[in-house]
């Protein structure tokens, strides 16, 4: 089997989530002490007996979602699957920052910080209420790309994620995206969701939250990855530090080509794909994507243990 690690983004977030990887390993353990010490507060307080709504806040929630899917790494490494079994890695949005920390390109420290600015520059950029996401189901993206130009009227409406053959969403100003979503109905879609998201990820309203990641990015050290990383705007395998550094920014504004990615992956021969971390909603998109690709998701020891089991 040729796998790829893979490495969900927000709205995965759950109350616990990671909690009995870390009784369970003492290296799981350790990332979410590092996370808290880098932060200079008790995120896995949050997670682990918070509330939903604090831990979903952007700021909170991305941090949050790489400590567990970082955990759960330290737990596979502790019972020997390293990172280089894998052909690849690659994350949905946030996720690549943990496919990166995972590779060895940043360290978990470093991750945690450039998580938490990133959440509040993302939330910062557009005030509350201004900007909206929603889910267009059953269109592709030519055809998402052209209901978005059409209800654009001057505002800003962008396909922000491609996520599988049946679901390409769309980001920008909220009247624009409402507009969007009827339109789409109009044109055949099965459905259009508004997302309950605090911002329009990945259009360009989130300028400003680029230019503060440009700045945080410049003084991180970026390694290259153990494993080539499948980055989300170019939906190609990348390896050079400062091309990463380079996309890590571009993908503020840029489109998640999540779709592509993961044909990109198949086409190199990849077959198995491992979800590490919270939830299995990027197991759900890849098979909606090639169902010939067997997923495994692992994010609880009992995880753990049956994907080694699977491997041995």
């Amino acid at each position: 089997m040729t796998i790829a690690f893979v490495f969900p983004g927000q709205g995965a977030q759950t109350i616990g989530m990671g909690k009995a990887l870390a009784d369970a390993y003492p290296a799981a353990k350790a990332v979410f002490d590092e996370v808290d010490e880098a932060l200079g507060e008790s995120l896995s307080s949050l997670i682990w007996d918070g509330d939903i709504e604090t831990l979903t806040l952007t700021q909170n929630a991305q941090p949050a979602l790489m400590a567990t899917s970082m955990a759960a790494m330290r737990a596979l490494e502790s019972e020997g699957v390293q990172v280089t079994r894998a052909a690849f890695v690659a994350g949905h949005s946030l996720g690549e920052y943990s496919a990166l920390a995972a590779a060895g390109a940043l360290s978990v420290a470093d991750t945690a910080r450039l998580l938490r600015t990133r959440g509040q520059a993302m939330q910062s950029a557009v005030p509350v209420g201004e900007g909206a996401m929603a889910a267009i189901l059953g269109l592709d993206l030519d055809a998402v790309r052209a209901v978005a130009e059409e209800a654009a009227q001057g505002d800003v409406c962008q396909a922000a994620n491609d996520n599988d053959p049946t679901q390409v969403v769309v980001s920008g100003a909220k009247a624009a995206v409402e507009r969007a979503a009827e339109i789409a109905k109009a044109k055949g879609a099965k459905r259009a969701v508004m997302l309950p998201v605090s911002a329009p990820f990945h259009c360009a309203l989130m300028q400003p939250a680029a230019e503060v990641m440009a700045e945080a990015l410049a003084s991180v050290e970026i390694k290259a990855p153990a494993v080539p990383l499948v980055a989300n705007v170019r939906a190609e395998a990348v390896t050079d530090p400062d091309l990463i550094r380079q996309l890590l920014v571009e993908q503020v504004t840029g489109s998640v080509r999540w779709r592509e990615s993961v044909q990109f992956m198949v086409a190199q021969g990849v077959n198995e794909a491992w979800e590490i971390g919270a939830g299995k909603a990027l197991s759900g998109m890849i098979r909606k994507i090639d169902r010939a690709v067997a997923c495994t998701a692992v994010g609880s020891p009992e995880d753990v243990q049956k994907a080694i089991q699977a491997e041995a």
